[in-house]
C-alpha cells in the first residue's frame, strides 16, 4: 500500500515563487508503479524536468479544467518528450473538450509541431458521473463551484486514496469523493473571504473535519495572503481541533501515504 505526492508547485496563477499548483502521483511499487502528474501550468515542465530524465516514465495527465495556470504548460511538456525522445503513448484526462483545447494550445505554441510528434496522445473526456480505471488508479470526478467548469478528482490505488480539488470551492459531489480519503489536496485562495468561485482556508478546515480526512494540504493559496496565513494558521487548526493534520506545503515537498 503506498502512494506518493511530489507538490511541484502549490501556489496561484501570479505567485512568483509558489509556482503553480501540480501534482505529481506515484501510486503503485515495483514494475507496476504509475506516475500521474495533476495540472500543468505555465511553470509545472520546468518543475517536472528538473529531476527527471526518462522521457516514458509519466502515464498520465490530469487537468482540471482550463485556465492557463492549470493547463497552459502542456505544450512544453510535449515537445520536452519529444526532444528526449518518448515514445509511450501520453494519456491526457480532464473535462469536456480537453482533446480539442489541447490540440489548440499545441498549435498555437509550436505551429506545425503536432505533426512531427513521435509517440500517441490519447484523450478522454470525463463529467462528474465518470468513473474508470487508468495509469493503475480508480478515478472518479466532482464538479467544483469555480468561474469555469472545474472538476475535483479522486484517486484510489492499494487502499490509498487523494482528493485533489483543482479550483473552486468545495460541492456537495466533492465533500462527498473527499470522505475518509488519505490525503485532501485543496485550493485555499482567501483565509476566511476569498473570490468568488474560489475556497477559504477556513471552508478547507470545516471540510475536513466533516470528511474524516487523515492529512489536509492548502494548495492555490493567494500570494498576498500567504505570509499572513503562515502565522495564522496553527491557531486556526487548534479551533478547528485538526491539529497535526493541516499543512502549508512548499513547492519540491514530497508525501509518501
Amino acid at each position: 500500500m503506498e502512494m506518493e505526492i511530489e507538490f511541484l508547485g502549490v501556489g496561484e496563477a501570479c505567485d512568483p515563487t509558489c509556482y503553480n499548483t501540480a501534482l505529481l502521483v506515484a501510486a503503485g511499487r515495483g514494475a507496476t508503479r504509475q506516475y500521474i502528474l495533476l495540472d500543468c501550468g505555465f511553470t509545472t515542465p520546468h518543475r517536472y524536468f528538473l529531476c527527471r530524465h526518462d522521457p516514458d516514465q509519466l502515464a498520465a495527465v490530469w487537468i482540471s479544467h482550463f485556465h492557463g495556470d492549470h493547463f497552459l504548460g502542456i505544450p512544453l511538456l510535449l515537445l520536452r518528450f519529444w526532444e528526449m525522445g518518448r515514445t509511450r503513448p501520453l494519456l491526457l484526462l480532464g473535462p469536456s473538450g480537453v482533446g480539442g483545447k489541447v490540440e489548440q494550445a499545441v498549435k498555437l505554441a509550436y505551429p506545425f509541431f503536432r505533426q512531427r510528434l513521435r509517440y500517441p496522445l490519447r484523450y478522454i473526456e470525463v463529467g462528474s458521473d465518470t468513473e474508470l480505471v487508468e495509469a493503475g488508479c480508480r478515478w472518479h470526478f466532482a464538479a467544483m463551484e469555480h468561474a469555469q467548469p472545474s472538476l475535483g478528482v479522486h484517486l484510489a490505488a492499494d487502499g490509498v486514496s487523494l482528493f485533489y480539488s483543482g479550483d473552486g470551492r468545495a460541492t456537495v459531489a466533492s465533500r462527498f469523493l473527499a470522505e475518509g480519503c488519505h490525503c485532501l489536496v485543496h485550493e485555499a485562495y482567501g483565509l476566511e473571504e476569498a473570490p468568488p468561485n474560489h475556497g477559504t482556508v477556513a471552508q478547507c478546515l470545516s471540510l475536513a473535519a466533516e470528511s474524516g480526512c487523515r492529512r489536509l494540504a492548502l494548495v492555490h493559496v493567494g500570494h498576498a495572503a500567504r505570509t499572513r496565513l503562515m502565522s495564522e494558521l496553527p491557531a486556526m487548526v487548534e479551533r478547528a481541533g485538526l491539529k497535526g493534520k493541516v499543512f502549508l506545503p512548499e513547492p519540491g515537498e514530497v508525501w509518501r501515504l
